[in-house]
């Protein structure tokens, strides 16, 4: 529950955030890269710290005071958007820069921190269903959390942002509730040594572990050359012409298509024969971002977006399996901070790679040369690491 709140007041935060800035500011293509920049440095300045912290403090501890912070954040936003304190008329989109910076270095603790307490809950041989059932909350969240923030947004033809901050409030108030009322749990705390020693140990066993580091590697890449989501706002309006609450669907079609998948590897996880359907999925991801590119049609981009989240989720299970299985319980949060540099950081530096190919390039070849790249990126990794065809996660439990 904890998950889902979180999720959906994030998702619709940052939903909210792009609207406002495209919408409110110009509608200019590389004011939704900055966004993505904002939020990507301050995360990977702060990444191997929070790492080292999720290894020496209490998980759970870390992951309500970010909550917390996120509340703030909200709260913060919220004040933007009122009158009487007039900061977006006059610093422009600014503050809501300022605001996505906080919340960069906030998430690069919870996402140190998250996956090792997760492990910390649930048995070892129950790793891939919990990663499934925990990708499909998450999934959820992000179905709804663009739809209801695009929907209030765009009400009654006028703009409402400072109603999402509000609503958002009370989820991260949720939120912070149910991780609180989760217990404590035994963790196996890292040995006494420097913090520079504790980073180089974390980045040391990720590129030492090849399977992890090509499950990472493919995930990484794909993100950061598919990341049409990042720009979705531009795509709607341009390409397909509609209006903002439109763009609410569109940008959930991937988080429907993952759900989908979930609950079809909740029957039928992927354990045998992982690693061929990790490479696999990739290589669909590429395919379906291509066939999105020159789409035109409404239905047909969301049923492309609708793909591209079903086949993405699939490399998101094996992975974090992977992650869990392969990594000693008093590393997990440096290994998950390099996790989240991988793919937490490609995300909006996708988004950003997005929206400078769009400006340089036009915005339907650069998002079918991102589709290209992910294919080749498969090649590359199968080459270097046959081995990846071979894994099977029940060899791991």
């Amino acid at each position: 529950m904890g998950r889902f709140f979180l999720t959906l007041a994030v998702q619709m935060q940052m939903t909210t955030i792009g609207l406002q800035a495209y919408y409110e500011h110009g509608k200019e293509l590389m004011v939704l890269g900055l966004v993505s920049l904002c939020e990507v440095i301050p995360f990977v300045i702060s990444c191997f710290y929070a790492g080292y912290i999720a290894d020496v403090y209490n998980r759970r501890k870390i992951i309500i005071v970010s909550n917390f912070a996120l509340l703030l954040g909200s709260v913060l936003l919220f004040l933007f958007c009122l009158p009487s304190f007039n900061f977006l008329d006059a610093f422009s989109y600014y503050p809501l820069m300022f605001v996505v910076v906080l919340f960069g270095i906030i998430r690069a603790f919870l996402a140190a921190a998250m996956s090792p307490f997760m492990s910390q809950i649930v048995p070892r041989n129950q790793y891939t269903q919990a990663a499934t059932w925990n990708s499909t909350f998450w999934h959820i969240g992000a179905i709804l959390g663009p739809v209801i923030a695009a929907w209030i947004y765009s009400y009654n033809n006028t703009y409402n942002a400072k109603t999402t901050y509000l609503i958002n409030c009370g989820l991260f108030a949720i939120g912070l509730v149910a991780y609180a009322r989760i217990g404590n749990r035994p963790q196996e705390r890292s040995k006494e040594e420097s913090v520079v020693e504790s980073l180089k140990a974390g980045l040391k066993f990720v590129f030492k572990t090849k399977m992890l580091l090509s499950a990472l590697s493919l995930d990484m890449f794909a993100v950061l050359f598919g990341g049409a989501v990042a720009i979705l706002q531009v795509f709607n309006d341009q390409v397909l012409h509609a209006d903002p609450s439109s763009f609410g669907l569109l940008r959930t079609a991937p988080a429907v298509g993952a759900v989908v998948s979930a609950f079809i590897m909740a029957a039928y996880p992927p354990e045998k024969k992982a690693g061929k359907v990790l490479l696999w999925g990739v290589f669909a991801f590429g395919v379906f971002t291509i066939a999105f590119a020159f789409s035109t049609n409404f239905w047909l981009a969301f049923f492309m977006l609708f793909m591209t989240g079903a086949v993405d989720n699939i490399s998101v299970v094996v992975r974090h399996s992977i992650l869990q299985l392969m990594t000693p319980d008093n590393m997990r949060g440096r290994v998950s901070a390099v996790n989240s540099i991988f793919i937490g950081s490609s995300n909006e530096l996708g988004g950003f790679e997005s929206a400078l190919a769009g400006k340089l390039m036009g915005l339907v070849p650069s998002i079918a040369f991102g589709g290209v790249m992910t294919i080749l990126v498969v090649g590359v990794v199968d080459r270097l690491n046959p081995k990846l065809r071979k894994l099977n996660i029940k060899d791991y439990q």
